[in-house]
């Protein structure tokens, strides 16, 4: 209860920041505009902060929210392709107690897992620059902090893989090379990589169900064979 609390408060702090004007200006552009898909919705257009499991031991670090997908709904992953094929996984090994999730507060809940991402603001063109990562990388060390059982972190493609090494605190030399089911072992928690759930990704097969089960499935056995902090 105490960690759920200290959470909450961090929340609150996220959903308030304006570091990064150019993300702050994209962001609220896009909410004010929206897509004609959503046109009668009231768009969510702040930092998205991260959620699931207090107690979760497996972490899951994206890139960013999307425009019409986080940055509509206000909760990663949530209203758009990407989450529907990454919920859909966490549902089967086990992570969530639904396929599915639309918006918040439908009922979807993650057990033994925590969503976040480096970035909390839309970027346009879903590309951050490395300032803007590195303006909103303090956010996610607060975050982890406050999620001690966490001992992998399996990270949605090669951006969330570099910043994941920053949070861990020092790069490695040589710097580790990104890779679907590449694995780096080590202190406070692994990093597991996985290729983002991206329709680009998705719909040329690039990246299949079986091969995204495949890393959620170790990532629950690391999380389970090691011992708490």
């Amino acid at each position: 209860m105490a960690s759920s609390a200290r959470l909450s408060r961090l929340e609150a702090e996220v959903v308030e920041c304006r570091r990064c004007p150019r993300l702050v200006a994209w962001r609220e552009e896009v909410a004010r505009v929206k897509r004609a898909a959503f046109a009668d919705e009231d768009y969510w257009g702040r930092p998205v902060p991260g959620f699931g499991d207090p107690e979760a031991r497996v972490g899951i670090l994206g890139l960013a929210p999307a425009a019409h997908g986080g940055n509509r709904t206000g909760r990663i992953f949530t209203g758009d392709r990407s989450g529907d094929f990454l919920f859909a996984a966490l549902h089967r090994a086990g992570l969530a107690n639904r396929p599915q999730s639309h918006r918040r507060g439908d009922g979807f809940a993650l057990s033994g897992a925590w969503i976040t991402a480096a970035v909390r603001c839309a970027p346009p063109a879903n590309k951050p620059t490395p300032a803007e990562r590195d303006n909103c990388l303090p956010w996610a060390v607060r975050e982890l902090e406050l999620l001690p059982q966490i001992r992998v972190v399996v990270c949605l493609g090669a951006f969330a893989w570099d910043a994941a090494f920053r949070l861990r605190g020092r790069v490695p030399r040589p710097r580790p090379k990104f890779g679907h089911g590449a694995l780096v072992e080590g202190e406070p928690w692994a990093v597991l990589g996985c290729f983002h759930p991206s329709q680009q990704n998705t719909f040329t097969g690039k990246l299949t169900p079986a091969m995204v089960d495949e890393v959620m499935l170790v990532a629950r056995d690391l999380a389970q064979s090691s011992q708490p902090k």
